[in-house]
């Protein structure tokens, strides 16, 4: 049980820091979110190629690993594609709004609070797999578990910010609106049940875990993040800070 709770204060605490920020010190700019989301991406990337891969290849093969890995990505390919057609979004954005399937049209109050409100269920949606990687972790190895709620916890900051910058700018009062943000990052318990029970089953399950985790966000960095985190930043500067990122994961890693 100890193992979901840490989960579920992986996903509240961080996306609550970034609601937080955000209620302080007003909303940001998109080129700032941009950059907090490539580095959180950076991070991700260390989280799946240093511990998450290795470990599924460990706990049974590598064949196993690729079908994890392809299931990961399908599984969140999917679930976009229908968010995408279920809020009529660009397949490439032009804003955080529209990044998270918001509406185009966010001229008004509604329409930035309904922003907000799809933001959170979405990015509720996407904790899950994340959740999933730290309950196998924990099941694993506490210790490893741990590492991994400290690093999502970070890397779920920005996310806070993008939910919690339209809810206030909608109207919503700034406390409120961090509640809320924190309460999206309460499906990484969910994840983490999964996690812990798939990953008491056998090696093998413990290994799908992993590589599922794994690819799910992997496709949350390379066909989300990073692609928009271009488009908003209109520069280079997301790569770069996404590559300091995996820099900086790996480091976090071996600490």
């Amino acid at each position: 049980m100890h193992i979901v709770l840490m989960s579920a204060l992986a996903g509240v605490a961080g996306t609550g820091l970034g609601g937080l920020f955000t209620a302080l010190f007003g909303a940001r700019t998109e080129k700032m979110i941009s950059i907090f989301l490539s580095l959180a991406g950076g991070v991700m990337t260390s989280i799946v190629c240093f511990e998450l891969i290795p470990e599924a290849v460990l706990h049974a093969n590598m064949a196993v690993t690729v079908v994890g890995l392809a299931a990961g990505v399908g599984m969140v390919l999917g679930l976009n594609n229908l968010l995408d057609k279920i809020s009529d979004a660009k397949a490439l954005h032009e804003n955080y709004e529209e990044f998270y399937h918001g509406s185009e049209m966010v001229a008004n109050k509604n329409n930035l609070l309904r922003s907000g409100w799809l933001m959170f269920f979405v990015i509720g949606l996407h904790n899950i797999p994340e959740g999933l990687a730290i309950g196998a972790a924990g099941v694993h190895e506490i210790r490893f578990g741990i590492t991994l709620a400290l690093m999502l916890a970070a890397h779920n900051v920005p996310e806070g910010m993008a939910i919690a910058a339209p809810l206030i700018s909608g109207g919503m009062g700034r406390w409120k609106s961090v509640l809320i943000t924190m309460l999206s990052g309460a499906p990484t318990a969910i994840g983490g049940l999964a996690g812990v029970l798939v990953g008491s089953l056998s090696s093998t399950a413990l290994s799908l875990s992993f590589a599922i985790a794994g690819g799910a966000m992997l496709y949350v960095v390379f066909g989300e993040i990073l692609p928009q985190s271009v488009v908003m930043s209109k520069s280079r500067a997301p790569t770069l800070v996404l590559l300091a990122g995996i820099i900086l994961g790996m480091l976090m890693t071996r600490i």
